[in-house]
């Protein structure tokens, strides 16, 4: 059993569908039941673990195999010595057949059923086992009044596989019931809904439990990305030079919003670019300074330079560029090898079918181009509104790759990064400090100082960068603390956090 957090490499999230043939392979190789039993077993040795001092553990076992698994755990933890009540919420004569078997056996051994929460104290622990992965709508009836009795609480909630109300693929809740745990033990597969959009809230700490089954050969719908999986910290030749670390222009900061394509270009230069220009869009040319960063060089109407430079960079376009972006978008479009596309340039291709078709052709001419939307924008790109992308996060970003030909960073809780023909992969790293202003334009200089010094010969120099900043980005955040963490700080976080290696 392995805690999944940020610091994780890469590990595969599955489906439900994709998880549900593999239990039914898992059940096939295994004895009657015996699934169900490495389940409740390690059910109970994780509440344990996480309760200690519980003398009361309360269990409320749904009328699926997932009541099933409470029930197994109940057997266990009684046999152990706690004091155990189940509450099956269901008709016991409906059970499948192998939670009718643990029902049995908790009986049998015991166990009190048909219990009610009753006072649990602090030390002690409820488990979640009304409804697992099956679930596909929103907790009616004595289900819901049981997710409410769960969340009422003041005793730690373990939720088995996924905290019953939630959607496991999308990390949305079916309805306003929805249980909220402390912990959820997910098991035989990590399932994407559990890292992403309300996911994260609601499972709290994630544990998995592949109960000896070995699914390592099995191709996930997602990868989950943290911390080890992050880029070599190597250390550069002695005969390198600032030419052989990569040039970025920014491209942004109309009149009012210099802020944040200054934001941007540190970002792009604390990353390790080795030379940074800023192309203020409607600045007199020649005029800028940044005194915290005198080395960033300012180049107002750097995007009429001329096409090879334009060639030989990689530009970050669209932080703070108003709608003056919208007039050197088609130059961008039609040269640069090595496009971020963030904020007012994505608004800009959004509402502009040419600019669409620019940006689609690119792909066919071998150009590489990264997205940065965070949601509102990418319904926009997608004419959809935001509450159908944060209903499926995973599939509009996916759509949005394909339909753009792109890389596509799904900014959010759970970033996510989707490129077509590729399985996506889901940052685990950030939280909600995160939600500040300007931290986007971070994010977008970020992955274009690191994409600047990648092997940019690589068709796929842009989807790895794109990953890569996202766990960096993220990780820059933790561990959370009460507050926003403000977008300039970041940037020095960030920075620091590359040089300490």
């Amino acid at each position: 059993m392995d805690r999944i957090d940020s610091g994780v490499a890469t590990l595969g999230l599955f489906r439900r569908e994709t998880t549900r043939s593999l239990e039914a392979e898992a059940i096939g190789s295994v004895a009657p039941q015996e699934l169900m039993r490495r389940a409740g077993t390690a059910v109970a040795r994780l509440a344990l673990a996480l309760a200690p001092h519980a003398r009361r553990v309360w269990i409320a076992a749904g009328p699926g195999n997932n009541g099933g698994d409470g029930l197994e755990a109940a057997l266990q933890l009684h046999q152990w010595g706690k004091d155990v009540g189940v509450l099956l919420v269901g008709d016991a004569a409906a059970l499948p057949a192998d939670a009718a078997a643990a029902l049995a056996r908790a009986r049998d051994g015991g166990v009190a059923v048909d219990v009610h929460a009753g006072r649990l104290g602090r030390d002690d622990v409820a488990i979640d086992a009304l409804l697992g992965i099956g679930a596909s709508r929103a907790p009616k009836g004595r289900l819901a009044a049981t997710v409410r009795t769960l969340n009422g609480l003041d005793c730690p909630v373990l939720a088995i596989d996924v905290p019953s109300g939630l959607d496991v693929d999308t990390g949305r809740p079916f309805g306003p019931d929805c249980v909220r745990a402390r912990d959820t033990l997910a098991l035989l597969t990590l399932k994407p809904g559990l890292f992403t959009a309300d996911g994260r809230d609601m499972a709290g700490r994630v544990w998995l439990d592949a109960l000896g089954i070995d699914i390592a050969g099995r191709r996930p719908d997602a990868w989950l990305a943290g911390i080890a999986a992050g880029r070599s910290k190597a250390m550069r030749p002695h005969a390198a030079h600032k030419g052989s670390f990569g040039d970025v222009a920014v491209v942004g900061g109309a009149s009012g919003m210099l802020g944040a394509a200054l934001l941007a270009a540190r970002a792009a230069h604390a990353a390790g670019a080795g030379r940074v220009y800023v192309g203020l869009l409607g600045a007199p040319r020649g005029a800028g300074l940044d005194p915290q960063r005198p080395e960033l060089m300012f180049r107002p109407g750097w995007c009429n330079e001329p096409a090879d430079v334009l060639a030989a960079t990689t530009v970050v376009c669209g932080c703070g560029g108003g709608d003056a972006v919208h007039k050197v978008l088609p130059r961008l479009l039609s040269l640069v090898r090595w496009l971020v596309l963030d904020a007012d340039a994505l608004n800009a291709v959004a509402a502009d079918s040419a600019l669409q078709s620019m940006l689609v052709a690119r792909a066919r001419r071998g150009l590489q181009t990264v997205l940065t939307p965070h949601p509102l924008e990418a319904a926009r790109l997608l004419d959809i509104n935001t509450d159908d992308v944060q209903a499926d996060r995973l599939g509009a970003a996916q759509a949005l790759a394909e339909r753009y030909a792109a890389t596509v960073v799904l900014k959010g809780s759970g970033s996510i990064v989707a490129a077509p023909g590729r399985v996506p992969v889901l940052g685990a790293t950030g939280n909600a400090a995160l939600a500040s202003a300007g931290t986007g334009d971070v994010l977008a200089g970020w992955l274009g100082g690191l994409w600047a010094q990648a092997d940019q010969a690589s068709e796929d120099s842009g989807f790895v960068s794109a990953w890569r900043a996202v766990i960096d980005h993220g990780a820059a955040a933790e561990p959370q603390a009460p507050g926003a963490l403000r977008a300039a700080d970041l940037v020095e976080v960030l920075y620091k956090r590359l040089r300490q290696g």
